[in-house]
């Protein structure tokens, strides 16, 4: 073929089609799955959901990057909760789904129950509890006392101490904020729940010390509630943040003009789970000596009660 004849030829200018995210592909799977489940059609769908046929059709197929709002339009059109649409674990099978139901708009109480009796389904009640009672786990946000009286604690009982934090470092090779910089969130949780675990494996007698983050990990939270006593060391966020200070960390206080604003939302944010602890101990409005001769004789009543 000439080189004139090739010139005269059609050039496809048609752009490549854009690669769609993975995330928009699954959300776009669950929607059809979704629909199909319910019976419905898109345009009842999307009738329903006061969207396009088209903008529907984008969503399901992955190529549409749909607005909060229309998100929730499309999970109350398809009689839904939105976090089925955006992949909560809960709704991946069947199973998950029936016990979801079950639980649902039911009481902490009730819930408690719930989760004590599938930890004993699913584990050895006996020995776990009596090791249990061996093993005291110290939660509560930094300041409220517990490296100072878990270590003091430790030695009055004969047990060995760990900070968490520091095993923590140990493992990772660097120090907890490094690791949050350098490797992100999912990888602290590892390195938290490898400390914890071994912690647990190798101390039939110990108290830890964890971090005031280790609730906010449902899965961490879970085997330390399985595995130890936990004792909610509470304290009054001005005892925090003084305490703090004083230890020489200024940086709750210059951070910014509203850290104790922040400390109190996280306090807040945190105590339903801290709740969860089989002893609650408040730190404030006491001597570092009273604190720790009422939460001994608190811990060796409850040590002789479960035994």
């Amino acid at each position: 073929m000439s080189t004139e004849i090739q010139e005269r030829l059609p050039i496809d200018t048609a752009p490549a089609e854009p690669a769609r995210h993975p995330f928009l592909l699954a959300l776009g799977e669950r929607v059809r799955n979704l629909r199909s489940r319910r019976g419905m059609t898109r345009k009842a769908v999307a009738l329903a959901a006061d969207v396009s046929e088209r903008h529907l059709a984008n969503l399901e197929y992955g190529t549409g990057n749909a607005s909060i709002l229309v998100l929730l339009q499309v999970a109350q059109a398809l009689q839904c909760e939105l976090s089925e649409l955006l992949g909560d674990v809960t709704t991946s099978s069947p199973e998950w789904l029936m016990i979801r139901e079950l639980l649902e708009y039911r009481s902490e109480p009730e819930l408690h129950r719930a989760r004590e009796a599938l930890s004993e389904l699913f584990h050895s009640p006996g020995t776990a509890n009596r090791a249990r009672t061996t093993r005291l786990a110290l939660v509560g946000l930094r300041g409220a006392g517990k490296s100072t009286l878990g270590r003091r604690l430790a030695e009055d009982l004969g047990y060995a101490f760990i900070e968490l934090s520091r095993e923590i470092e140990q493992f990772a090779g660097c120090s907890i904020h490094e690791i949050h910089n350098l490797y992100g969130t999912n990888a602290y949780r590892r390195y938290e729940r490898r400390a914890l675990e071994e912690a647990i494996q190798i101390y039939p007698e110990v108290v830890i010390a964890t971090p005031g983050g280790l609730v906010a990990d449902a899965a961490n939270f879970n085997l330390l509630l399985q595995h130890c006593y936990t004792i909610w060391l509470q304290a009054d966020a001005t005892d925090h943040m003084s305490r703090v200070a004083a230890q020489g960390d200024m940086r709750p206080m210059a951070a910014s003009p509203e850290a104790m604003d922040d400390l109190k939302r996280i306090l807040a944010g945190r105590t339903p789970f801290y709740a969860k602890a089989d002893l609650r101990f408040n730190t404030s409005a006491c001597s570092e000596e009273e604190a720790f001769r009422a939460l001994r004789r608190q811990v060796r009543a409850a040590i002789d009660r479960e035994a």
